[in-house]
């Protein structure tokens, strides 16, 4: 693992331990190129994931897999729940084995609970916490404030950058998961560490 991010032989034990596949890469090319051997005549639901939007994996991926992705249209949020491989990242990954996700519509994690048999989370170093409770902190009080922001909604986080628990009618922050272990319904269920800064 040289080169690695320091924090990743933690986590990927800790993920291993509760249950998940887990591959770690140093760059994004690398990352998106594992990802593409991997996933192929398949139909790929993405989440709504600034991440993924970033690594350019759904140019990537479209090139032998068809594509649902409700940012392309929105029509296909429904269809991804009968994807055979569904594509995510995540708010927070606890150093102890846990991921965070938030969520205001609720298709995202949705798919990562039931629907398609292999999941896929995309996780930069930049979202791994020391603990559980780090990392729902850093989903309430970093990635609701930024996901609010570029959404351009009218919450309280957006101008303090900081979670107020508000009840907000344009709220985003409606509903977290906590993948403790991969779902029982998953065929395989797989964390992918890349050693970068990616997305909120």
């Amino acid at each position: 693992m040289k080169g690695i991010h320091m924090n990743f032989t933690t986590i990927k034990k800790n993920l291993e331990r509760n249950g998940f596949a887990v591959s770690c890469f140093e760059t994004v090319g690398e990352a998106n190129d594992y990802l593409a051997e991997r996933i192929k005549g398949e139909t790929v639901g993405f989440g709504g994931s600034v991440t993924l939007q970033e690594m350019g994996l759904y140019e990537k991926l479209e090139k032998n897999n068809t594509m649902l992705w409700h940012w392309v249209d929105p029509e296909f949020r429904h269809r991804q729940l009968e994807c055979t491989t569904y594509l995510s990242s995540v708010n927070g990954a606890a150093e102890t084995g846990e991921l965070v996700n938030i969520d205001g519509t609720g298709n995202r994690v949705a798919c990562t609970l039931f629907g398609p048999k292999k999941v896929y989370f995309v996780v930069g170093s930049n979202k791994i916490c020391p603990d559980l409770p780090s990392a729902m902190k850093r989903a309430q009080n970093v990635a609701g404030p930024l996901n609010a922001k570029r959404g351009n909604f009218n919450t309280p986080c957006v101008k303090t950058g900081r979670c107020h628990d508000c009840n907000s009618p344009e709220r985003i922050c409606r509903g977290m998961v906590i993948h403790l272990r991969p779902m029982l319904w998953a065929e395989h269920t797989e964390v992918v560490l890349v050693d970068e800064k990616l997305g909120y």
